[in-house]
């Protein structure tokens, strides 16, 4: 392998943003060409960021270029054949969430690419410095055994807001299509930073609604899920919710056996304790946890370590997501 792992890209939409600047941070690699089916975004993206070449044919890059790996980031129904063509190429892959629509197909497409490549799912929340330290203070037992979490995520980025269109709509016009929504494209990172906090989680019930008439899906969804030992946690999400900032915003309270945590805004503290809340930059933050996935891909492929977010570990979060809609009676 040379100095620098050599990474093609693929997807030039408004995530890529963040993807890029993930790469442009890592000093053990470097995206050498880009490839998106629109011509001019594709070069748009690579002048922004110093890319080399582009392309518009995802099999033409593989093909035309030497290179250790992918990052596809690419609408979601494109994912499967994507890391198909790469995996037959030998490239390692990293992959944005939700890996595939269902389970089923994630499943086929896992066992298709076996170990031939390393293979990592982009699902990057948990990496967020927040969570993080939440972890951090739930691992160190300060607030000793959970018996109780609960996740509430606010939004008005699916309502338009006087002459100003929905933001999340703006920027990820395919949403308005979709079928299964909020929990589909939103909550299953809080899912599965969730999971990661609390341990393995069981869907008990769940109840999905829509405000937005436009929308194909759901804009507002509860779910209770039920943990070890009794432990109970719910995830509240409402993205069609009025004052609330565009960019979905969490409230996470996890009440233990000896105190309970909160983090709300941008602040995290121990309830009723005198110590000065944790403060936290979250527009930068924002950066932050997309880098952070990136520098663990490149570092799991170097070094052989595990992803976090290995494919057989996404799975879980993709089985997690789609229990809540069989339970909301919604298809899947």
């Amino acid at each position: 392998m040379a100095a620098k792992l050599r990474v093609g890209f693929a997807g030039a939409g408004a995530i890529s943003q963040y993807h890029l600047a993930g790469w442009s941070e890592t000093p053990g690699a470097e995206v050498v060409a880009l490839c998106d089916i629109d011509e001019d975004r594709a070069r748009a993206k690579a002048q922004a960021f110093g890319i080399p070449r582009i392309y518009t044919d995802f099999r033409s890059m593989i093909e035309g270029e030497k290179l250790d790996a992918v990052d596809i980031v690419t609408p979601v129904g494109t994912h499967d054949p994507l890391t198909r063509m790469a995996a037959d190429a030998g490239l390692h892959v990293c992959c944005q969430k939700p890996l595939t629509p269902t389970v089923r197909e994630a499943r086929e497409l896992i066992d298709y690419v076996g170990d031939r490549v390393r293979f990592m799912v982009h699902e990057n929340y948990r990496f967020r410095p927040h969570y993080a330290l939440v972890g951090e203070w739930l691992r160190q037992g300060r607030i000793g055994d959970i018996t109780h979490a609960r996740m509430v995520v606010r939004s008005q980025g699916m309502i338009r807001v006087g002459d100003v269109a929905p933001f999340l709509l703006d920027r990820q016009p395919y949403l308005r299509d979709f079928r299964q929504l909020l929990i589909f494209e939103v909550l299953i990172h809080h899912l599965d930073a969730m999971r990661v906090l609390l341990g393995p989680l069981n869907v008990v019930a769940a109840q999905t609604a829509k405000i937005n008439p436009e929308l194909a899906g759901e804009d507002v969804a509860v779910v209770l899920l039920e943990g070890r030992n009794g432990l109970t946690a719910v995830v509240d999400g409402n993205i069609s919710a009025p004052g609330y900032p565009p960019l979905p915003m969490d409230r996470l309270e996890v009440t233990g056996t000896r105190g309970s945590l909160l983090f709300e805004r941008d602040r995290l503290s121990l309830v009723g304790s005198n110590d000065a809340p944790v403060v936290f930059d979250l527009a930068k933050n924002y950066q932050v946890c997309f880098t952070r996935a990136v520098q663990e891909f490149v570092d799991g492929v170097r070094n052989g370590t595990p992803f976090p977010t290995d494919r057989m570990d996404n799975l879980e979060t993709l089985k997690l997501m789609e229990a809540c809609y069989v339970a909301a009676g919604v298809p899947v």
